[in-house]
């Protein structure tokens, strides 16, 4: 299986083969996660921490479930009554980590590059459960499956991705892995929404919502991140959900067999209506949900394959074991 990571800090650094290999592997875990007993091994032994800076349920809950679902001792850390609220350094809570001994970390945190600087501080795998703006990869990949999934296929299709596409590191994860599998990709949302330089991206722009859902395959939409807004980005939600919320009327627009996406939590009737949301024909918000675990359950799969085998060779080479 092809998948060389030591971490997994972002999309952008894994080829379209190790995205491959870890959906692939993915799907295994999906039939393991239908199964009436829902335990692996792989593992076994070893120890996960789970650091998350922003209140999170999907993510979270899903590395807790993956982690224990495959053998390893998860213990989620309590930052609101951790020493990080008395003034304790990010590096200084990375070493104190470190010497736990964990073998996988996974962090979010509001600091874009927080994680890729926690990484090069300990020395076992860390995986980025969102960063800042910056990116969420194991999303990325979940939607990726997701859509592979429902459509057959992971290439040469047409996918808008529609909102608050600014503040979103999904959009940025989910724009990087579906260029690398060679697909057309519509940025759609209003201008004060859309980041400088997005049409040197290599995708379309529209801020016509209507022209951005035209004939495509996938419709990704995204929460509305009041919480990372500090002026006014929009008129109202009830004018945002006008021309940005995607309701029958512009869903029509799409092909036929068009999927509905939405990373959650949703706002429903400020970007989503709620019928659309629950429509169980063009809906996979909850296989995204479902996908999140699977998925979830490879990338740490890999991830200890990689460190073990580091590991073996230091031991082998006399090195000092870390």
């Amino acid at each position: 299986m092809t998948f060389r990571a030591r971490h997994l800090l972002g999309v952008e650094p894994l080829a379209p083969a190790e995205i491959t290999t870890l959906l692939d592997l993915a799907e295994t875990y999906v039939a393991l996660n239908r199964r009436t007993v829902k335990h692996g091994d792989a593992l076994e032994g070893l120890t996960q921490i789970n650091l998350f800076f922003e209140a999170s349920t999907r993510t979270q809950s899903s590395f807790e479930l993956a982690g224990k679902r495959l053998g390893a001792d998860v213990m989620n850390m309590a930052v609101a009554q951790s020493s990080v609220k008395k003034g304790e350094t990010l590096i200084d809570t990375a070493l104190t980590l470190n010497a736990m001994q964990p073998d996988l970390l996974v962090v979010r945190h509001p600091n874009s590059g927080a994680v890729n600087l926690l990484a090069s501080k300990v020395n076992c795998a860390v995986l980025n459960a969102g960063d800042g703006r910056h990116e969420h990869p194991t999303q990325a990949l979940l939607d990726a499956l997701t859509i592979r999934r429902a459509k057959g296929r992971l290439h040469r299709l047409t996918v808008a991705i529609c909102g608050d596409i600014a503040h979103s590191r999904v959009a940025r994860s989910n724009l990087i892995l579906l260029g690398k599998m060679e697909n057309r990709v519509r940025l759609v949302g209003p201008a004060t929404l859309m980041p400088r330089g997005a049409a040197d991206w290599g995708c379309e722009i529209h801020e016509d919502m209507r022209a951005g859902l035209q004939d495509a395959d996938v419709v990704m939409m995204l929460r509305l991140q009041k919480e990372r807004m500090d002026g006014g980005f929009i008129p109202s939600e009830r004018e945002y959900f006008h021309r940005w919320g995607l309701d029958a009327e512009k869903l029509a627009l799409a092909k036929p067999d068009a999927i509905v996406m939405h990373p959650g939590p949703m706002n429903r009737g400020v970007e989503i209506d709620g019928t659309i949301a629950d429509d169980i024909n063009r809906s996979v918000i909850q296989d995204q949900v479902e996908m999140g675990v699977a998925v979830r359950m490879a990338a740490m799969d890999l991830l200890a394959r990689n460190l073990r085998a580091e590991r073996g060779a230091r031991a082998a080479g006399g090195g000092v074991y870390v």
